[in-house]
């Protein structure tokens, strides 16, 4: 069968989107991430976001994230921002957008510029079980030892959606991400894996980051991991609540904001290009 799709990104995190509004989540929804996704083979993303009919009354879609490898995504900031731009740009013309999640709620987006979006990511925790992690301790866990790839490391967990394990590290340009970034990802402490920030401080308001995502590997930017990075270097001294953060990715830059009771990020929302695959 022939399936419209649109190609958007944000920060360089790219996904295929697919309008099932109409029709509800498909069957096949898994298989055709694992398909759609695969680089030079196909169309090529990160993973693919359908967009269904809204959970909630005041929702105006739900949203269901597949990464790369088809195991379904909690949350994507990245993904988030570009599904409220999609909806914009098809019918729904409003600047506040709110867009459901099965397991993580609603989230509310407020258009700030011309294919610039703010999103409310809610509150954080670092309470073992919302993080996914076994045999680290009660919690929080902040600041606690891990041993991956043949060293110990500092890490700090924290679910923002998504359970993220952030690192402090000074060799972020130079640290092989495709060695160690599965280290973590597939280390028994995390048995339904975890996405892992590598994070340089450059300022009291800059930070450097690149991502390992479970599902996708190394991606070029990933909106909860940065509200992971900041709010724990926040918590860290590194940086100030209520006070914008830049963080730099591969892929470009995402704002984010801490305020003690939720995590804001702004961000772009690109189309990239729409077109019709088999499949």
């Amino acid at each position: 069968m022939k399936l419209n799709f649109t190609k958007m990104q944000g920060a360089g995190n790219d996904y295929i989107y697919i309008d099932c509004r109409a029709a509800g989540l498909p069957p096949d929804a898994a298989a055709w991430a694992v398909q759609l996704s695969r680089r030079h083979f196909s169309v090529g993303a990160d993973g693919v976001i359908y967009l269904c009919p809204p959970l909630r009354a005041d929702g105006d879609a739900a949203m269901r994230m597949f990464n790369a490898d088809g195991s379904e995504g909690v949350m994507c900031g990245n993904g988030v921002r570009c599904a409220a731009e999609f909806l914009y740009t098809h019918g729904v013309r409003r600047d506040c957008i709110r867009i459901d999640t099965p397991s993580a709620g609603q989230r509310v987006l407020h258009r700030v510029g011309d294919g610039l979006w703010q999103v409310e990511m809610g509150r954080f925790t670092a309470a073992p079980d919302a993080v996914g992690a076994v045999g680290l301790g009660g919690g929080p866990l902040l600041d606690v030892p891990l041993c991956a790839g043949g060293r110990t490391w500092r890490v700090h967990c924290v679910a923002v959606g998504n359970p993220h394990c952030v690192v402090f590290c000074s060799q972020v340009d130079t640290l092989d991400v495709e060695e160690i970034g599965p280290k973590f990802e597939f280390d028994p402490l995390f048995p339904e894996r975890v996405n892992v920030e590598f994070v340089k401080v450059l300022a009291p308001n800059v930070l450097k980051m690149r991502v390992w995502e479970r599902g996708s590997g190394e991606t070029m930017a990933c909106g909860t991991g940065a509200c992971a990075a900041v709010v724990a270097s926040v918590l860290n001294g590194h940086c100030k609540k209520d006070t914008d953060v830049d963080v730099l990715l591969l892929g470009g830059t995402l704002t984010i904001r801490y305020t003690g009771d939720t995590v804001l990020m702004t961000g772009n929302a690109v189309e990239v290009f729409t077109g019709t695959v088999e499949v």
